[in-house]
């Protein structure tokens, strides 16, 4: 362990505050090793069964992993907070947020009158008029929608879904690569994250029977615009992975289909499959604002009441201002006009950058969403190379528990002319890399 921190506490429980503390702190971090158990219960004067017990209970919530021989270390992404992009140097083209281009955004248009009313929305959390267009969005896709209800965002949902259903210990199947918010957001909550390695088509039907195999009680996942790779399920794959869940049928399937309206990929569904437990996301950031933050949910009656109950306990409801904002932008054809025109641009600049590297033999994905996943052998030299060239773009180890190193580019505002600026310059990284590290 890290020898500027020492590890105090007398209980279980202090222990493991210690630990935190450490770990929230600075004092320890991603990768430090801890004491063996005996050595630290020594150290502190207390049984070996405390210090276990501590260490059982930091490795329940994500902060600290055991590697078998290699000891009890940090977390690469312990769970004290999430992780926060570095911010954009000066004078660098952002390529790394993964955020749409300002210019197919609508302008927002709340309610001009908001009349104040008497009493909470509990009774009523959801207006007619946004659940009405919510019902159609969803079924449009032919998601069945008969039990709809909202949220503030996808990973506000998802946090609700998976701590009514789970609890700390359990183990939730994720994307790998993955939404790095989500692999921080597991662990988080207690729970922990098995990988299902991803490819074009999305989820790999083998990869997640062994992650059901080995227990996990839930699998979020996305049909389309996957982040970081833009896979997105094929019907042939979509009925794979169907009939892989089948034979697990007390597993809660989540969809997150964010990019829903921008992804560029058509809808095959888990959501429309027929399963036992199931739920899909779909949030407003990505086609209408960041500001928007609302998400419908479609889910089956059982996950719908497990939602609901306990977000009446919490935070009631979603702002009926903000609820009624959403469904004018989604009634409005002006708006629709400018969402399609912007699924178009996306299309158009992620495969002009995908083609310009491929001119230099450079292999990258992404055939929906905004982004290209470009496979690497050093993401550090490659993301400091295309710096030195007036670029910034994401590395990969955000986005990844086992699967190998790449960087992320976000295309949505790279005009083609500068996609192939970046590909040669990217080329040129890959050069000197090769010519320093030997590829």
């Amino acid at each position: 362990m890290a020898a500027q921190y020492s590890i105090e506490g007398t209980t279980a429980k202090g222990i493991a505050a210690s630990v935190e503390r450490g770990v929230a702190e600075g004092g320890l971090s991603p990768g430090d090793a801890l004491p063996p158990v005996r050595r630290l219960a020594d150290e502190l004067g207390v049984s070996p069964g405390t210090v276990a017990t501590a260490y059982r209970e930091l490795r329940q919530r994500g902060l600290i992993v055991t590697r078998g021989r290699g000891g009890t270390v940090v977390a690469e992404v312990p769970s004290v907070a999430s992780r926060r992009p570095p911010r954009v140097p000066e004078g660098l083209v952002d390529l790394a947020g993964g955020h749409p281009d300002p210019l197919f955004l609508p302008v927002l248009r709340p309610p001009a009158t908001v009349v104040p009313g008497y009493g909470s929305h509990r009774a009523a959390p959801r207006t007619a008029a946004l659940e009405e267009v919510t019902r159609q969005w969803f079924e449009r896709d032919g998601v069945p929608a008969r039990h709809v209800t909202f949220a503030h965002g996808a990973l506000d949902c998802i946090a609700r879904l998976l701590s009514t259903e789970l609890r700390p210990g359990d183990a939730v199947a994720v994307e790998d690569p993955g939404f790095h918010h989500l692999l921080d957001l597991v662990p988080a909550l207690g729970m922990r994250l098995v990988p299902v390695t991803v490819d074009g088509e999305g989820l790999v039907p083998e990869s997640l029977r062994a992650a059901l195999r080995g227990g996990v009680r839930a699998v979020v996942c996305s049909p389309r615009g996957q982040c970081p790779t833009g896979a997105y399920f094929t019907r042939s794959r979509r009925d794979e992975l169907v009939a892989v869940l089948r034979d697990f049928p007390e597993v809660l399937v989540v969809e997150d289909d964010h990019n829903a309206e921008v992804g560029g990929a058509a809808a095959y569904t888990l959501a429309a499959a027929g399963l036992d437990r199931w739920a899909q996301v779909r949030t407003a950031s990505k086609h209408l604002g960041i500001d928007l933050r609302w998400a419908g949910i479609a889910c089956d009656a059982a996950t719908l009441a497990r939602h609901d109950g306990r977000m009446l306990m919490t935070s009631g409801w979603v702002s009926h201002v903000l609820q009624e904002t959403v469904a004018g932008l989604f009634r409005d054809s002006a708006v629709r006009a400018l969402v399609a025109d912007g699924e178009a641009a996306y299309k158009e600049r992620r495969t002009a950058l995908i083609d310009a590297l491929g001119a230099h033999r450079i292999r990258a994905v992404g055939a929906s969403g905004l982004n290209v996943w470009v496979p690497v052998r050093d993401e550090s030299a490659v993301v400091n190379g295309l710096r030195t060239q007036g670029w910034w773009v994401a590395a990969g180890a955000r986005f990844r528990i086992a699967a190998p190193p790449a960087v992320r580019i976000t295309t949505s505002t790279l005009a083609p002319e500068d996609a192939r600026r970046l590909a040669a310059d990217f080329a040129e990284v890959l050069g000197d890399a090769q010519a320093t590290y030997g590829g």
